[in-house]
Order: structure tokens, then C-alpha cells, then sequence
């Protein structure tokens, strides 16, 4: 099908802060939302005008409420990524921060492996990183799932094991730097069944990981100084300072 997103209405189809951006732009911020956000913002919000402060592009898409970075999901962020390209005439070599919490934190690490240009940076909070396990883990689950993959060919399992951050740990571009935070209390996504099992094999396969746990805090809930190290990274992994 033709792509028909444009310069005019990007806005129907991401969030992004380069009305107001400071130039020259240094490089790109995607947040991916969590499971159910479908917000949109009509004006500038607190975090895009924090990355807009630093020469930033911070980009949020409104990608279905229960993507889990399936295939249609990954080509909508192309889409939107090649349109901001081409309307402020960016470089190949800016840098792109893939970001996100739980969904977010999957899409995140996802979106590396099938990104059209792959970011040069990942940070993820609580990310789901067994999606195959996370279909049992609650039940508000299957359905988000078969809805995000009932379309794939083969089996269910096998789809499941296609946007799932553990089954492609070998996958994962090398170029790309990783940090992932999890909260220790994580009733929602078990840091256990999760991220220590995906950091345990992206070592294994040599990538540039740093790993974060957070004591004493729920899910996605970094606090203060988690949070300033996560905005940090991002902003670092941007070009930004």
C-alpha cells in the first residue's frame, strides 16, 4: 500500500517537538508508550520540551494500543522516522535513541533488530522481554497478544517468538548500545522471568549492555535518581548533553 504520511500530517500520527526544537538537531529520541497509551497531545509536552532544550527530536507514535512491535508496528515508526529525515534534511549518521517502558521496553529492543535505520542506542524500563512466558504471566494478556499476531502465518508461538527481546538476543545489532533498568518489585513484568534472564544472554553474545536494577521500587517506577539516569542516557545516546 502507499505510504501517506507527510510533512503536513505528521501530526495526526506521532507527537513530536521539532516546532520547537533547538537547532542545529543532534539527533532523535523515540519513546515508545506502554501497553494501552493512546494519548495524543495537541501542544508541546514536558518531555518534549526537555529534549527540545538540547537539540533534540523527541518523537512519540501512536502506534496501536496493543502493538507489541509486531511488523506493522515497526514499519509505522519507518514511516514517521522517514518523514522527520527528509522535512529537517537530517544526515544518515544521526544517531537514534530507541526508548520505552514495559511494552515500550519490548518495542524498544525490538525495534533495533527491524528498524530501516537502526538506532544507534537502546534504553528500556521493565521491559517485557519473554513474550511467549508473558502470555501466561496475567490475564489481561492473551488478548493484546492474539490481537497484535493473530495475522502472522504459522504458529501463534512462533509469532510471539518474533518480537520477543529473548528470543532474539542473537539478533540484536552489535553497533547498538543497550541499557536496560528494572525495578526489583516488578509485580507486572517478574525481573526474574524478564530482563535478568535477556541481560544474562546479551553477555553471553558480547553486546554493549549496561543493566540497572532498582531496589525497592514497583513496575516501571525508577524514582529520582533512576529516572536522571535514564534521561541521561537517552540524551547521551542522542548527541545531546
Amino acid at each position: 500500500m502507499e505510504k501517506i504520511m507527510n510533512i503536513e500530517n505528521l501530526r495526526r500520527f506521532a507527537y513530536v517537538n521539532d516546532e520547537i526544537v533547538k537547532k542545529p538537531i543532534k539527533g532523535i529520541v523515540i519513546f515508545f508508550v506502554g501497553l494501552g497509551g493512546c494519548s495524543m497531545y495537541d501542544q508541546s509536552n514536558e518531555m518534549g520540551e526537555f529534549y527540545a532544550e538540547k537539540g533534540i527530536l523527541f518523537v512519540i507514535p501512536y502506534h496501536n494500543p496493543w502493538a507489541w512491535m509486531n511488523r506493522d508496528t515497526v514499519n509505522f515508526t519507518d514511516e514517521i522516522i522517514d518523514v522527520l529525515f527528509k522535512k529537517h534534511d537530517l544526515p544518515d549518521s544521526t544517531p537514534i535513541v530507541s526508548s520505552g517502558g514495559s511494552m515500550g521496553g519490548l518495542s524498544a529492543l525490538v525495534y533495533t533488530v527491524y528498524a530501516k535505520r537502526t538506532p544507534s542506542s537502546c534504553v528500556a524500563s521493565c521491559p517485557v522481554c519473554d513474550l511467549p512466558f508473558h502470555f501466561t504471566e496475567r490475564p489481561d494478556l492473551p488478548r493484546t497478544l492474539y490481537t497484535a499476531f493473530a495475522s502472522y502465518e504459522g504458529k501463534f508461538e512462533d509469532a510471539l517468538k518474533s518480537a520477543s527481546p529473548l528470543h532474539l538476543a542473537d539478533k540484536f545489532p552489535k553497533e547498538t548500545e543497550y541499557t536496560i533498568f528494572h525495578c526489583e518489585k516488578d509485580e507486572a513484568v517478574n525481573i526474574d522471568k524478564h530482563s535478568n534472564r535477556l541481560v544474562a544472554a546479551m553477555k553471553e553474545n558480547n553486546f554493549n549492555i549496561t543493566y540497572y536494577t532498582v531496589p525497592d521500587r514497583g513496575h516501571c517506577d525508577l524514582g529520582e535518581i533512576y529516572d536522571r539516569m535514564y534521561d541521561e542516557k537517552t540524551v547521551e545516546g542522542a548527541g545531546g548533553c
